[in-house]
Protein backbone atom coordinates (compact mmCIF):
# COMPACT_ATOMS: atom_id res chain seq x y z
CA UNK A 1 0.00 0.00 0.00
CA UNK A 2 2.87 2.57 0.78
CA UNK A 3 4.44 1.63 -2.73
CA UNK A 4 0.91 2.72 -3.86
CA UNK A 5 0.70 5.96 -2.25
CA UNK A 6 4.28 6.74 -3.52
CA UNK A 7 3.31 6.45 -6.76
CA UNK A 8 0.34 7.99 -6.56
CA UNK A 9 1.28 10.82 -5.21
CA UNK A 10 4.41 10.98 -8.06
CA UNK A 11 1.61 10.93 -10.47
CA UNK A 12 -0.65 13.85 -9.30
CA UNK A 13 2.69 15.88 -8.71
CA UNK A 14 3.89 15.10 -11.97
CA UNK A 15 -0.03 15.97 -13.71
CA UNK A 16 -0.16 19.06 -11.73
CA UNK A 17 3.29 19.79 -12.84
CA UNK A 18 3.27 18.78 -16.98
CA UNK A 19 0.05 17.06 -17.87
CA UNK A 20 -3.06 18.19 -15.64
CA UNK A 21 -5.28 15.89 -17.39
CA UNK A 22 -3.38 13.00 -16.97
CA UNK A 23 -4.03 12.01 -13.08
CA UNK A 24 -4.65 8.64 -12.86
CA UNK A 25 -7.62 9.37 -9.89
CA UNK A 26 -9.49 11.42 -12.06
CA UNK A 27 -9.07 9.71 -15.39
CA UNK A 28 -10.40 6.68 -14.08
CA UNK A 29 -13.35 8.15 -12.37
CA UNK A 30 -13.93 10.11 -15.47
CA UNK A 31 -14.30 6.58 -16.84
CA UNK A 32 -16.83 5.55 -14.50
CA UNK A 33 -18.67 8.35 -15.17
CA UNK A 34 -18.71 7.55 -19.01
CA UNK A 35 -19.41 4.00 -18.73
CA UNK A 36 -22.12 4.07 -15.64
CA UNK A 37 -25.71 2.88 -16.43
CA UNK A 38 -28.27 5.26 -16.12
CA UNK A 39 -29.46 4.21 -13.45
CA UNK A 40 -26.64 4.11 -11.30
CA UNK A 41 -25.73 7.67 -11.83
CA UNK A 42 -29.26 8.64 -10.78
CA UNK A 43 -28.97 6.68 -7.28
CA UNK A 44 -25.73 8.29 -6.84
CA UNK A 45 -27.23 11.91 -7.27
CA UNK A 46 -30.70 10.43 -5.22
CA UNK A 47 -27.98 9.95 -2.74
CA UNK A 48 -25.39 12.33 -2.65
CA UNK A 49 -26.75 15.09 -4.52
CA UNK A 50 -23.85 17.74 -6.05
CA UNK A 51 -21.29 16.04 -3.82
CA UNK A 52 -21.58 13.06 -6.22
CA UNK A 53 -17.99 13.73 -7.52
CA UNK A 54 -16.34 13.89 -3.89
CA UNK A 55 -17.71 10.58 -3.17
CA UNK A 56 -16.44 9.11 -6.69
CA UNK A 57 -13.15 9.99 -6.40
CA UNK A 58 -13.25 9.27 -2.87
CA UNK A 59 -14.50 5.72 -4.02
CA UNK A 60 -11.78 5.27 -6.81
CA UNK A 61 -9.24 6.53 -4.24
CA UNK A 62 -10.30 3.86 -1.79
CA UNK A 63 -10.50 1.27 -4.76
CA UNK A 64 -6.65 2.43 -5.28
CA UNK A 65 -5.69 1.60 -1.55
CA UNK A 66 -7.63 -2.30 -1.37
CA UNK A 67 -6.15 -3.01 -4.84
CA UNK A 68 -2.35 -1.51 -3.40
CA UNK A 69 -2.65 -4.00 -0.36
CA UNK A 70 -3.67 -6.88 -2.47
CA UNK A 71 -0.85 -6.46 -4.67
CA UNK A 72 1.10 -6.30 -1.45
CA UNK A 73 -0.10 -9.60 -0.26
CA UNK A 74 0.29 -11.24 -3.71
CA UNK A 75 3.78 -10.18 -4.54
CA UNK A 76 5.09 -11.45 -1.10
CA UNK A 77 3.38 -14.82 -1.00
CA UNK A 78 3.21 -15.36 -4.94
CA UNK A 79 5.65 -13.39 -6.66
CA UNK A 80 5.43 -11.61 -8.92
CA UNK A 81 1.29 -11.52 -9.14
CA UNK A 82 1.81 -8.19 -7.01
CA UNK A 83 3.82 -6.84 -9.99
CA UNK A 84 1.55 -7.81 -12.38
CA UNK A 85 -1.45 -6.57 -10.78
CA UNK A 86 -0.19 -2.94 -10.55
CA UNK A 87 0.55 -3.36 -14.12
CA UNK A 88 -2.73 -3.93 -15.23
CA UNK A 89 -3.96 -1.23 -12.79
CA UNK A 90 -1.51 1.27 -14.53
CA UNK A 91 -2.83 -0.14 -17.93
CA UNK A 92 -6.23 0.41 -16.51
CA UNK A 93 -5.11 4.15 -15.72
CA UNK A 94 -3.32 5.27 -19.14
CA UNK A 95 -6.49 3.56 -21.28
CA UNK A 96 -8.53 6.20 -18.46
CA UNK A 97 -6.20 8.95 -19.42
CA UNK A 98 -5.87 8.47 -23.38
CA UNK A 99 -10.04 7.98 -23.68
CA UNK A 100 -10.07 11.44 -22.95
CA UNK A 101 -11.17 14.18 -24.92
CA UNK A 102 -8.02 16.07 -27.02
CA UNK A 103 -5.02 13.87 -25.12
CA UNK A 104 -2.12 13.01 -26.43
CA UNK A 105 0.51 9.94 -25.36
CA UNK A 106 2.45 12.67 -23.38
CA UNK A 107 -0.67 13.33 -20.85
CA UNK A 108 -0.15 9.27 -20.07
CA UNK A 109 2.70 10.08 -18.18
CA UNK A 110 1.84 10.48 -14.57
CA UNK A 111 0.05 6.87 -14.98
CA UNK A 112 3.04 5.47 -16.30
CA UNK A 113 4.95 7.09 -13.53
CA UNK A 114 2.46 5.85 -10.84
CA UNK A 115 3.01 2.37 -12.20
CA UNK A 116 6.50 2.14 -12.42
CA UNK A 117 6.86 4.06 -9.18
CA UNK A 118 5.03 1.69 -7.07
CA UNK A 119 6.01 -1.51 -9.26
CA UNK A 120 9.86 -1.01 -8.14
CA UNK A 121 9.01 0.10 -4.32
CA UNK A 122 6.99 -3.06 -3.88
CA UNK A 123 9.46 -5.00 -5.26
CA UNK A 124 12.04 -3.23 -2.73
CA UNK A 125 10.14 -3.25 0.29
CA UNK A 126 9.01 -7.39 -0.48
CA UNK A 127 12.62 -7.98 -0.85
CA UNK A 128 13.58 -6.27 2.26
CA UNK A 129 10.54 -7.92 4.31
CA UNK A 130 11.95 -11.75 3.24
CA UNK A 131 15.70 -10.77 4.41
CA UNK A 132 15.46 -13.20 7.07
CA UNK A 133 18.91 -14.93 7.28
CA UNK A 134 18.72 -15.91 11.09
CA UNK A 135 15.94 -15.86 13.99
CA UNK A 136 13.77 -13.14 15.48
CA UNK A 137 16.67 -11.15 16.62
CA UNK A 138 18.47 -11.19 13.56
CA UNK A 139 15.60 -10.09 11.54
CA UNK A 140 14.76 -7.28 13.76
CA UNK A 141 16.68 -4.43 11.79
CA UNK A 142 15.51 -6.01 9.00
CA UNK A 143 11.84 -5.09 9.74
CA UNK A 144 13.03 -1.63 10.68
CA UNK A 145 14.23 -0.96 7.44
CA UNK A 146 10.80 -2.70 5.85
CA UNK A 147 9.06 0.30 7.56
CA UNK A 148 11.41 2.58 7.54
CA UNK A 149 10.61 2.24 3.84
CA UNK A 150 7.35 2.13 3.99
CA UNK A 151 7.17 5.16 6.27
CA UNK A 152 8.79 6.83 4.23
CA UNK A 153 7.58 5.77 0.71
CA UNK A 154 3.69 6.20 1.98
CA UNK A 155 4.56 9.72 3.78
CA UNK A 156 6.42 11.01 0.87
CA UNK A 157 3.72 10.14 -1.67
CA UNK A 158 0.72 11.67 0.79
CA UNK A 159 3.01 15.07 0.92
CA UNK A 160 3.62 14.54 -3.26
CA UNK A 161 -0.17 13.99 -3.88
CA UNK A 162 -1.37 17.16 -1.77
CA UNK A 163 1.34 19.00 -3.28
CA UNK A 164 0.03 18.20 -6.46
CA UNK A 165 -3.37 19.17 -5.60
CA UNK A 166 -1.88 23.02 -3.95
CA UNK A 167 -0.35 23.26 -7.54
CA UNK A 168 -3.14 22.65 -9.13
CA UNK A 169 -5.09 25.15 -7.50
CA UNK A 170 -2.92 27.92 -8.02
CA UNK A 171 -2.74 26.95 -12.10
CA UNK A 172 -6.79 26.82 -12.10
CA UNK A 173 -6.59 30.61 -10.41
CA UNK A 174 -3.53 32.46 -12.79
CA UNK A 175 -4.39 30.39 -15.60
CA UNK A 176 -8.11 31.19 -15.71
CA UNK A 177 -7.62 34.48 -15.14
CA UNK A 178 -10.97 35.17 -13.87
CA UNK A 179 -10.18 37.66 -11.43
CA UNK A 180 -9.08 40.69 -13.80
CA UNK A 181 -11.73 40.02 -16.10
CA UNK A 182 -14.84 42.94 -15.83
CA UNK A 183 -17.91 41.88 -17.80
CA UNK A 184 -19.01 44.46 -20.50
CA UNK A 185 -21.93 46.53 -20.49
CA UNK A 186 -25.31 44.87 -21.88
CA UNK A 187 -26.33 45.97 -25.00
CA UNK A 188 -29.84 45.42 -23.81
CA UNK A 189 -30.44 45.28 -20.54
CA UNK A 190 -32.64 42.44 -18.70
CA UNK A 191 -36.25 43.57 -17.91
CA UNK A 192 -36.12 45.00 -14.09
CA UNK A 193 -37.27 42.69 -11.69
CA UNK A 194 -40.50 43.73 -10.49
CA UNK A 195 -40.87 44.35 -6.77
CA UNK A 196 -43.35 41.79 -6.24
CA UNK A 197 -41.30 39.43 -7.56
CA UNK A 198 -39.89 38.13 -4.60
CA UNK A 199 -41.58 37.24 -1.19
CA UNK A 200 -40.10 37.87 2.08
CA UNK A 201 -40.33 34.26 3.57
CA UNK A 202 -38.25 32.52 6.10
CA UNK A 203 -37.21 29.77 4.18
CA UNK A 204 -38.12 30.39 1.13
CA UNK A 205 -35.54 29.58 -1.97
CA UNK A 206 -34.28 33.09 -3.17
CA UNK A 207 -35.90 34.58 -6.10
CA UNK A 208 -32.20 34.50 -7.47
CA UNK A 209 -29.86 32.13 -7.08
CA UNK A 210 -26.67 33.63 -5.40
CA UNK A 211 -23.55 31.63 -7.51
CA UNK A 212 -22.02 29.93 -4.96
CA UNK A 213 -25.06 27.86 -3.99
CA UNK A 214 -26.21 27.52 -7.80
CA UNK A 215 -26.53 23.83 -8.46
CA UNK A 216 -23.58 21.78 -10.22
CA UNK A 217 -24.17 18.41 -12.53
CA UNK A 218 -22.00 17.62 -14.78
CA UNK A 219 -19.54 14.82 -16.01
CA UNK A 220 -15.97 17.18 -15.23
CA UNK A 221 -14.66 15.98 -12.67
CA UNK A 222 -11.71 18.47 -13.08
CA UNK A 223 -13.04 21.46 -13.95
CA UNK A 224 -11.58 22.54 -18.01
CA UNK A 225 -9.14 25.12 -17.53
CA UNK A 226 -9.80 27.46 -20.72
CA UNK A 227 -7.54 30.91 -21.06
CA UNK A 228 -10.04 32.86 -22.48
CA UNK A 229 -7.16 34.11 -24.57
CA UNK A 230 -7.16 30.95 -26.57
CA UNK A 231 -10.84 29.95 -26.75
CA UNK A 232 -12.84 29.75 -29.84
CA UNK A 233 -16.04 28.97 -30.53
CA UNK A 234 -16.77 27.16 -34.21
CA UNK A 235 -20.19 26.92 -35.66
CA UNK A 236 -19.63 24.08 -38.27
CA UNK A 237 -21.45 21.38 -40.00
CA UNK A 238 -24.71 21.59 -42.43
CA UNK A 239 -24.48 25.41 -42.87
CA UNK A 240 -23.43 27.85 -45.79
CA UNK A 241 -20.90 29.72 -43.48
CA UNK A 242 -18.59 28.35 -41.32
CA UNK A 243 -17.92 30.97 -38.09
CA UNK A 244 -14.84 31.04 -36.10
CA UNK A 245 -14.84 33.51 -33.30
CA UNK A 246 -12.66 33.91 -30.13
CA UNK A 247 -13.54 35.68 -26.49
CA UNK A 248 -12.84 39.34 -27.93
CA UNK A 249 -15.16 38.67 -30.82
CA UNK A 250 -17.77 37.24 -28.68
CA UNK A 251 -17.56 40.55 -26.15
CA UNK A 252 -17.96 43.06 -28.85
CA UNK A 253 -20.98 41.63 -29.90
CA UNK A 254 -24.08 43.34 -28.59
CA UNK A 255 -24.78 41.44 -25.37
CA UNK A 256 -28.05 40.70 -23.99
CA UNK A 257 -29.06 40.58 -20.61
CA UNK A 258 -31.80 38.18 -19.58
CA UNK A 259 -32.69 36.09 -16.18
CA UNK A 260 -33.55 32.00 -16.82
CA UNK A 261 -34.13 29.58 -14.45
CA UNK A 262 -31.89 26.34 -15.65
CA UNK A 263 -33.18 22.86 -14.09
CA UNK A 264 -31.60 19.47 -14.82
CA UNK A 265 -33.49 16.77 -15.68
CA UNK A 266 -31.91 14.29 -12.75
CA UNK A 267 -34.41 16.97 -10.33
CA UNK A 268 -36.92 14.62 -8.58
CA UNK A 269 -40.00 15.73 -7.27
CA UNK A 270 -39.33 18.50 -4.91
CA UNK A 271 -35.63 18.12 -5.60
CA UNK A 272 -33.62 21.15 -5.51
CA UNK A 273 -31.21 21.10 -8.52
CA UNK A 274 -32.68 24.26 -9.96
CA UNK A 275 -31.40 27.19 -10.25
CA UNK A 276 -32.21 30.99 -11.11
CA UNK A 277 -29.69 33.62 -12.31
CA UNK A 278 -29.63 36.77 -14.78
CA UNK A 279 -26.96 36.38 -17.25
CA UNK A 280 -25.05 38.19 -19.75
CA UNK A 281 -24.29 36.36 -23.17
CA UNK A 282 -24.95 36.98 -27.07
CA UNK A 283 -28.06 35.09 -28.85
CA UNK A 284 -27.21 31.79 -30.50
CA UNK A 285 -29.87 32.22 -32.85
CA UNK A 286 -28.18 35.68 -34.57
CA UNK A 287 -24.93 33.42 -34.60
CA UNK A 288 -26.81 30.64 -36.29
CA UNK A 289 -28.25 33.22 -38.83
CA UNK A 290 -24.62 33.91 -39.61
CA UNK A 291 -23.82 30.89 -40.60
CA UNK A 292 -27.28 30.22 -42.44
CA UNK A 293 -28.61 27.10 -41.54
CA UNK A 294 -28.42 24.09 -44.49
CA UNK A 295 -32.24 23.01 -45.43
CA UNK A 296 -32.81 19.38 -43.45
CA UNK A 297 -30.89 20.39 -40.22
CA UNK A 298 -33.02 19.94 -37.29
CA UNK A 299 -30.35 19.83 -34.23
CA UNK A 300 -27.22 21.78 -33.08
CA UNK A 301 -24.63 19.41 -31.76
CA UNK A 302 -22.65 21.50 -29.18
CA UNK A 303 -19.35 20.38 -27.73
CA UNK A 304 -17.53 21.08 -24.45
CA UNK A 305 -14.39 21.41 -24.03
CA UNK A 306 -14.22 18.38 -22.52
CA UNK A 307 -15.50 16.15 -25.18
CA UNK A 308 -19.24 16.43 -23.53
CA UNK A 309 -21.84 17.05 -25.90
CA UNK A 310 -25.41 17.98 -25.97
CA UNK A 311 -28.25 17.97 -28.59
CA UNK A 312 -30.53 20.50 -28.86
CA UNK A 313 -33.33 21.26 -31.59
CA UNK A 314 -32.26 23.93 -34.04
CA UNK A 315 -35.86 25.41 -33.77
CA UNK A 316 -35.58 26.01 -30.14
CA UNK A 317 -32.11 27.50 -30.76
CA UNK A 318 -33.43 29.90 -33.39
CA UNK A 319 -37.20 31.07 -32.40
CA UNK A 320 -37.16 34.31 -29.70
CA UNK A 321 -36.67 32.88 -26.62
CA UNK A 322 -33.10 33.98 -24.92
CA UNK A 323 -30.80 31.30 -25.74
CA UNK A 324 -27.81 33.19 -25.31
CA UNK A 325 -23.52 32.02 -25.23
CA UNK A 326 -23.50 33.56 -21.60
CA UNK A 327 -20.56 35.17 -20.64
CA UNK A 328 -21.68 36.33 -17.43
CA UNK A 329 -24.48 34.88 -14.24
CA UNK A 330 -25.85 37.51 -11.66
CA UNK A 331 -23.67 40.05 -12.63
CA UNK A 332 -20.28 38.30 -12.44
CA UNK A 333 -17.85 36.78 -15.48
CA UNK A 334 -19.04 32.69 -15.37
CA UNK A 335 -17.74 30.65 -11.97
CA UNK A 336 -15.11 28.44 -13.38
CA UNK A 337 -17.12 25.03 -12.27
CA UNK A 338 -20.38 26.88 -14.39
CA UNK A 339 -18.59 27.57 -17.86
CA UNK A 340 -16.16 29.90 -17.96
CA UNK A 341 -15.30 31.58 -20.06
CA UNK A 342 -18.26 30.58 -22.32
CA UNK A 343 -21.68 28.68 -22.06
CA UNK A 344 -25.15 28.11 -23.31
CA UNK A 345 -28.44 28.87 -21.73
CA UNK A 346 -31.44 27.64 -23.34
CA UNK A 347 -34.74 28.45 -21.53
CA UNK A 348 -37.25 25.83 -21.92
CA UNK A 349 -35.25 22.75 -22.15
CA UNK A 350 -33.48 20.50 -19.51
CA UNK A 351 -29.71 21.21 -19.15
CA UNK A 352 -28.67 17.55 -20.92
CA UNK A 353 -29.86 18.75 -24.50
CA UNK A 354 -28.87 22.25 -24.07
CA UNK A 355 -27.02 23.81 -21.22
CA UNK A 356 -23.16 23.14 -22.82
CA UNK A 357 -20.78 24.42 -20.17
CA UNK A 358 -17.14 25.53 -21.83
CA UNK A 359 -18.84 25.35 -24.79
CA UNK A 360 -15.93 25.23 -28.07
CA UNK A 361 -18.26 23.77 -30.60
CA UNK A 362 -21.26 24.36 -32.30
CA UNK A 363 -22.39 21.43 -35.18
CA UNK A 364 -25.52 22.36 -37.22
CA UNK A 365 -26.89 18.66 -38.33
CA UNK A 366 -29.62 16.32 -37.50
CA UNK A 367 -30.84 13.83 -35.03
CA UNK A 368 -30.35 10.88 -36.81
CA UNK A 369 -27.34 11.23 -37.61
CA UNK A 370 -25.63 12.89 -34.41
CA UNK A 371 -26.11 11.28 -31.11
CA UNK A 372 -25.47 13.39 -27.75
CA UNK A 373 -23.44 11.67 -24.29
CA UNK A 374 -26.67 11.43 -22.51
CA UNK A 375 -28.67 10.08 -25.22
CA UNK A 376 -26.60 7.16 -25.86
CA UNK A 377 -27.48 6.46 -21.81
CA UNK A 378 -31.08 6.22 -22.03
CA UNK A 379 -32.13 9.82 -21.99
CA UNK A 380 -34.65 11.02 -24.95
CA UNK A 381 -33.02 13.35 -27.21
CA UNK A 382 -34.95 16.17 -26.96
CA UNK A 383 -35.89 17.25 -23.01
CA UNK A 384 -38.00 19.95 -22.83
CA UNK A 385 -38.62 21.13 -18.91
CA UNK A 386 -42.29 19.56 -17.34
CA UNK A 387 -44.31 21.65 -15.36
CA UNK A 388 -43.67 21.83 -11.69
CA UNK A 389 -43.72 23.08 -8.28
CA UNK A 390 -42.39 22.96 -4.81
CA UNK A 391 -42.97 23.20 -1.82
CA UNK A 392 -40.36 25.16 0.87
CA UNK A 393 -42.34 26.26 3.60
CA UNK A 394 -42.80 24.64 5.89
CA UNK A 395 -40.52 21.91 5.52
CA UNK A 396 -41.16 18.40 5.70
CA UNK A 397 -42.18 16.48 8.29
CA UNK A 398 -42.16 19.84 11.03
CA UNK A 399 -44.28 20.84 13.62
CA UNK A 400 -46.23 24.02 13.66
CA UNK A 401 -48.97 25.47 15.71
CA UNK A 402 -52.77 25.46 15.03
CA UNK A 403 -54.09 28.59 13.50
CA UNK A 404 -53.00 30.57 10.20
CA UNK A 405 -49.72 28.59 8.40
CA UNK A 406 -47.53 30.40 5.41
CA UNK A 407 -47.00 27.95 3.27
CA UNK A 408 -44.62 28.57 0.13
CA UNK A 409 -42.65 27.57 -2.61
CA UNK A 410 -42.34 27.93 -6.36
CA UNK A 411 -43.05 26.72 -9.60
CA UNK A 412 -41.82 27.00 -12.93
CA UNK A 413 -42.51 25.95 -16.55
CA UNK A 414 -39.70 27.99 -18.90
CA UNK A 415 -40.47 29.38 -22.00
CA UNK A 416 -44.69 29.31 -21.24
CA UNK A 417 -44.77 31.01 -17.64
CA UNK A 418 -47.12 30.11 -14.31
CA UNK A 419 -50.40 31.21 -14.22
CA UNK A 420 -51.69 29.64 -11.28
CA UNK A 421 -50.57 27.27 -8.37
CA UNK A 422 -53.53 25.65 -6.00
CA UNK A 423 -52.19 23.83 -2.61
CA UNK A 424 -54.22 20.55 -1.37
CA UNK A 425 -54.20 19.76 2.68
CA UNK A 426 -54.96 15.57 2.44
CA UNK A 427 -57.38 15.06 0.10
CA UNK A 428 -59.24 18.17 -0.18
CA UNK A 429 -59.99 20.67 -2.23
CA UNK A 430 -57.71 23.27 -4.21
CA UNK A 431 -56.85 25.80 -2.73
CA UNK A 432 -55.83 29.21 -5.08
CA UNK A 433 -52.37 30.47 -3.72
CA UNK A 434 -51.42 33.83 -4.75
CA UNK A 435 -48.62 34.37 -6.89
CA UNK A 436 -45.31 36.59 -6.62
CA UNK A 437 -44.60 39.04 -9.39
CA UNK A 438 -43.36 36.97 -12.68
CA UNK A 439 -39.98 38.29 -14.12
CA UNK A 440 -40.89 36.66 -17.34
CA UNK A 441 -41.70 33.08 -18.58
CA UNK A 442 -38.55 32.07 -18.09
CA UNK A 443 -38.25 32.23 -14.94
CA UNK A 444 -39.60 30.25 -12.08
CA UNK A 445 -42.34 32.17 -9.50
CA UNK A 446 -42.79 32.13 -6.24
CA UNK A 447 -46.03 31.83 -4.11
CA UNK A 448 -47.60 31.72 -0.91
CA UNK A 449 -51.06 30.69 0.88
CA UNK A 450 -51.99 31.18 4.11
CA UNK A 451 -53.15 27.77 5.57
CA UNK A 452 -55.84 27.88 8.94
CA UNK A 453 -54.18 24.33 9.89
CA UNK A 454 -55.78 22.35 12.73
CA UNK A 455 -54.65 20.06 15.05
CA UNK A 456 -53.33 16.38 13.51
CA UNK A 457 -50.83 15.00 11.22
CA UNK A 458 -51.48 16.09 8.07
CA UNK A 459 -50.10 15.96 3.95
CA UNK A 460 -49.53 19.27 2.40
CA UNK A 461 -49.52 19.39 -1.62
CA UNK A 462 -48.64 21.58 -4.29
CA UNK A 463 -49.68 21.74 -8.34
CA UNK A 464 -49.34 24.31 -10.89
CA UNK A 465 -50.71 25.38 -14.04
CA UNK A 466 -48.75 26.89 -16.70
CA UNK A 467 -49.89 29.77 -19.16
CA UNK A 468 -51.21 27.86 -21.48
CA UNK A 469 -53.83 26.02 -19.10
CA UNK A 470 -52.18 23.20 -18.95
CA UNK A 471 -52.57 21.90 -15.09
CA UNK A 472 -49.58 19.26 -13.69
CA UNK A 473 -49.94 15.67 -13.44
CA UNK A 474 -50.26 13.93 -10.88
CA UNK A 475 -48.48 10.77 -12.34
CA UNK A 476 -44.76 9.97 -10.87
CA UNK A 477 -42.39 9.03 -12.89
CA UNK A 478 -39.22 8.70 -12.40
CA UNK A 479 -36.67 11.10 -13.72
CA UNK A 480 -35.46 8.48 -16.41
CA UNK A 481 -35.61 9.31 -19.45
CA UNK A 482 -36.95 13.00 -19.55
CA UNK A 483 -37.71 14.62 -16.12
CA UNK A 484 -39.75 13.66 -13.46
CA UNK A 485 -43.31 14.44 -13.00
CA UNK A 486 -46.10 14.42 -10.40
CA UNK A 487 -46.90 16.28 -7.17
CA UNK A 488 -44.93 17.55 -4.37
CA UNK A 489 -46.14 16.56 -1.19
CA UNK A 490 -45.07 16.59 2.35
CA UNK A 491 -45.84 15.60 5.86
CA UNK A 492 -46.67 17.94 8.12
CA UNK A 493 -47.76 18.07 12.18
CA UNK A 494 -50.04 20.46 13.72
CA UNK A 495 -50.21 20.40 17.18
Amino acid sequence: MAAALAGLGAAELTAALLAPVGSPIFAVGALVIDRAPAWLKELVIALFGTADKVVLVFCVALGAVVLAAAAGVLEFRRAPIGRVLVALAGALAVFAVLSRENTAAFDAMPAVLAMVVSAVLLTVMVAQLRRTPGGAEASAPDRRRFLVWAGASAGLGVLAAAGGQLISAGIRATDAARARFTLPAAAVPGAPIPDGAALDLPGLTPLITPNADFYRIDTALQVPRIDPGTWTLTVTGMVEREIKIDFAELLALPLEESTTTLACVSNAVGGDLIGNATWLGYPIRLLLARARPLAGADMVLSRSEDGWTAGTPLEVLTDDRNAILAVGMNGEPLPLEHGYPVRMVVPGLYGYVSATKWVVELNVTRFDRETAYWTTRGWTARGPVKLSSRIDVPSRNTDVAAGPVIVAGVAWSQYVGIRGVQVQVDDGAWNDATLADAISADTWRQWSWVWPASAGRHTLRVRATDAAGLVQTPVRRDVIPDGATGLHDIPVTVA
